[in-house]
């Protein structure tokens, strides 16, 4: 069921910071609603915070104990009575090709609260995603209402850079994260995708802070730069590698791995150099796909990179982790190395990709037991293979 073509009017023509305010408009005039409000996640998806320069900033709520959260979480309509009231609560994911973004919750009279109006309501909560992602290029607004917290500089950085938090398609689903959220600074993951090819890139740039951004910046640039030129992996990482090198003359480098998925037999080329790992979860077996090292990018003068290949196959779960995870230490000084892995990905297996990388950085956070700086990313891909 499609949403009423003057809603979909309405907010195509809206202002970019007036989205909120021209669905709520809308939805008032058409469906009799009492309330509506939009609540995005925040960069560390813990909270969904509130989108209303009308209402008020209002409090944010938990991922995890809220009627809004579960339906983050299970990405699907749920229904809240109110309490003395017959009116109802609906929270509607609004999601954009695999990335969740928050909820848009419509408070309905009981009597308008039909099976067919909500399939209304979560076409516009679509479009809605739809739209703010255009309009986040002309307005800070909804940045603004993802924050807890300021961002460090070098965090702004990173999270500019990224291409999103998930992305699915027929062949494959794709979730990732990076903490500390608010205070990133090497990390980072890339991916593009067209007809018949999947890239993903995880790199880590060397060093803290606004020095460890500008370099994986510059890495990343250049990795897609060359992509984009139409050149294969093992080249994307020699002009990357040049790049830095011809910057940095060998004194700071980047630890990058890069796999190139073909959607149509799930062959995987992949150009291992540095510190990155890769794991599969197939069946109930997890193993680490084991790579031959090569150089990172910008250690020396004109490197030069190869591809190894492995195969894919419906049911396959990959797992790219950065240093960060796997170096990490509980406080009796043990590493959270293959065995927490191999637990992590057990637990984690029933799951959907797109919130994987978070339930992983959630019990590292346990296994250390203590604040850290240091980076960490995970990211997950689900392959389905092509029918």
């Amino acid at each position: 069921m499609n949403a009423r073509p003057d809603i979909e009017r309405a907010l195509r023509a809206a202002a970019p910071h007036a989205l909120v305010e021209t669905v709520r408009e809308a939805l008032r005039r058409e469906y009799g609603a009492l309330h509506v409000q939009l609540l995005l996640a925040d960069y560390g998806m813990t909270v969904l915070k509130p989108v209303d320069p009308v209402e008020g900033p209002g409090d944010p709520l938990s991922m995890y104990n809220s009627a809004e959260g579960r339906a983050f979480g299970s990405q699907e309509p749920r229904e809240q009575p109110l309490r003395h009231d017959e009116a109802l609560d609906h929270h509607l994911p609004v999601t954009v090709r695999g990335e969740r973004l928050g909820i848009l919750t419509v408070r309905l009279p009981g009597e308008r609260s039909t099976a067919r109006t909500v399939d209304e309501l979560t076409h516009v909560a679509d479009l809605l995603g739809h739209e703010i992602l255009v309009a986040e290029r002309d307005t800070d607004l909804y940045h603004r209402a993802r924050r807890v917290s300021r961002l460090t500089l070098a965090a702004e950085m990173q999270w500019q850079l990224l291409p999103a938090r998930a992305c699915t398609a027929a062949e494959y689903a794709i979730g990732a994260q990076l903490e500390p959220a608010y205070a990133i600074h090497g990390d980072n993951f890339d991916w593009s995708a067209d007809t018949d090819e999947l890239t993903v890139a995880v790199t880590n740039g060397m060093g803290e802070g606004i020095r460890a951004s500008l370099l994986t910046n510059l890495a990343v640039n250049a990795l897609r730069n060359a992509r984009r030129a139409g050149i294969g992996i093992a080249d994307q990482a020699s002009l990357a590698d040049q790049a830095i090198y011809g910057l940095h003359r060998g004194s700071v480098h980047v630890s990058t791995l890069l796999l190139h998925f073909d959607l149509a037999t799930g062959r995987v080329g992949a150009v291992d150099a540095g510190s990155p790992q890769l794991w599969r979860l197939r069946g109930r077996t997890v193993t680490r796909i084991d790579l031959e090292a090569e150089l990172p990018l910008g250690m020396f003068e004109e490197s030069q990179y190869s591809v190894q290949e492995f195969q894919v196959v419906p049911g396959d779960r990959l797992l790219l982790v950065s240093d960060g995870v796997y170096e990490a230490a509980s406080p009796l000084g043990e590493l959270y190395g293959e065995r927490a892995l191999t637990r992590a990905l057990l637990a984690t297996r029933l799951l959907p990709a797109a919130t994987v990388p978070r339930a992983v950085l959630r019990e590292l956070a346990e296994y250390r037991d203590s604040e850290t700086l240091d980076d960490a990313l995970v990211l997950c891909i689900d392959w389905f293979g092509r029918s």
